[in-house]
C-alpha cells in the first residue's frame, strides 16, 4: 500500500503497471489536488481521467473506490485491502484534499491481530518465499513471447469481468419519487446532497446518485435510472470528466447537464441550486414543446 497526491501519483505509474502485471495485491490512495503541473494543494477531482481511464501502460483495469466522508475513507480503505487480496489486483481509494484534511466523528473497525504465529502462517499463492520457502515463486512483468503476454492479458480481462459483475457499489438518495437526478462523487457528491435537500424543501422532486465504485462504473444502474427521470445534472470539481462516462453510458436517452469548479475551488450548494432550477425548467419547456 502506498499513498500520495496527484503529481506524486503520476510519478508512480510505471511501477504500478509492473505491479499489476505480477498480480500482487496492491492498494493505492490518491488524495487529489489541483493541477495540471504543480498546481496547488487545494482539493480537486481532476485525477478522474488518470485513475479511471489512464494509469500506467498496458491492458489492465483496477478497482477505484470514491469515499465522501472520513468514515467512508476508513471503511473503503479496509475494503480496498480485501478486494485487492480477493482478486489479486490494484485497488485505488480516490479522495480529494477536502476529505483528506477533514475532521469529523468516525468509528474505527475492531482491532485485529496483525500477524499470525509463523507455524500457523500459510503464504498466499502469490507470495514469494525464496529458495528456503516451500518452493520458489517468480513474479515478473516481462513476457517476451507475445502469445504468453496475450494469455496473461486475457487472464486479467476475465478477472475484470468478474469484478464488474460482483463489485459495483453506489448510494442513492430520494430517488423513489425523483423526476430529476444529480450525480456526484466524493466531496462534490456531498455538496450536491445538501443542494438536493434544499431543492426538495422547495418541492422539487430531485434525488442524488453517488457512485462509490468509479471503476467499475455503475452503468446498468444508471441505465435503469434514465428510464424514469426527465434530466440529469452532473456535479464535479473539475472541467467535466466523470460526465463523459455518464454520457457514454446513457447516450441521448435523457438530457445531461454539467456544473463544475476547477483549480481547487469547491462548488457550494447555493451555486448548484440555480442549476437544479434550470434543469427542471428545461425539462418543463421540453415537455411543452413536445406537446
Amino acid at each position: 500500500m502506498t499513498s500520495s497526491s496527484s503529481p506524486g501519483i503520476s510519478l508512480m505509474m510505471e511501477g504500478i503497471s509492473y505491479i499489476t502485471a505480477t498480480e500482487v495485491p496492491f492498494v493505492l490512495v490518491d488524495v487529489m489536488r489541483a493541477g495540471p503541473g504543480l498546481g496547488n494543494v487545494d482539493p480537486a477531482q481532476s485525477d478522474y481521467h488518470q485513475m479511471i481511464h489512464g494509469g500506467g501502460h498496458g491492458d489492465y483495469y483496477w478497482i477505484v473506490l470514491a469515499p465522501y466522508s472520513v468514515q467512508e475513507v476508513i471503511d473503503y480503505t479496509a475494503l480496498a485491502f480485501k478486494l485487492a487480496e480477493k482478486y489479486r489486483t490494484a485497488t485505488v481509494v480516490l479522495l480529494d484534499g477536502s476529505i483528506g484534511q477533514m475532521m469529523e466523528p468516525a468509528v474505527l473497525p475492531p482491532m485485529q491481530q496483525a500477524k499470525m504465529k509463523e507455524k500457523e502462517y500459510k503464504p498466499p499463492h502469490w507470495a514469494v518465499r525464496g529458495k528456503n520457502g516451500d518452493g520458489r515463486r517468480v513474479l515478473t512483468s516481462i513476457l517476451m513471447n507475445p502469445y504468453e503476454q496475450e494469455e496473461a492479458n486475457v487472464r486479467l480481462l476475465k478477472k475484470w469481468q468478474s469484478i464488474k459483475e460482483n463489485e459495483v457499489r453506489y448510494k442513492d438518495y430520494y430517488l423513489d419519487d425523483a423526476e430529476y437526478v444529480v450525480i456526484g462523487f466524493g466531496t462534490a457528491g456531498r455538496v450536491a446532497l445538501t443542494a438536493v435537500r434544499a431543492a426538495r424543501a422547495k418541492g422539487i422532486p430531485i434525488g442524488l446518485f453517488r457512485p462509490i465504485t468509479l471503476k467499475p462504473f455503475p452503468e446498468e444502474e444508471l441505465e435503469e435510472l434514465s428510464k424514469r427521470v426527465k434530466s440529469i445534472l452532473v456535479v464535479e470539481m473539475n472541467a467535466g470528466q466523470m460526465v463523459d462516462d455518464v454520457r457514454l453510458t446513457l447516450g441521448d436517452r435523457v438530457p445531461i447537464r454539467f456544473v463544475g469548479r476547477m483549480g481547487g475551488v469547491i462548488p457550494m450548494p447555493d451555486e448548484i441550486m440555480p442549476e437544479l432550477e434550470k434543469l427542471c425548467n428545461a425539462a418543463v419547456v421540453g415537455e411543452e414543446g413536445s406537446a
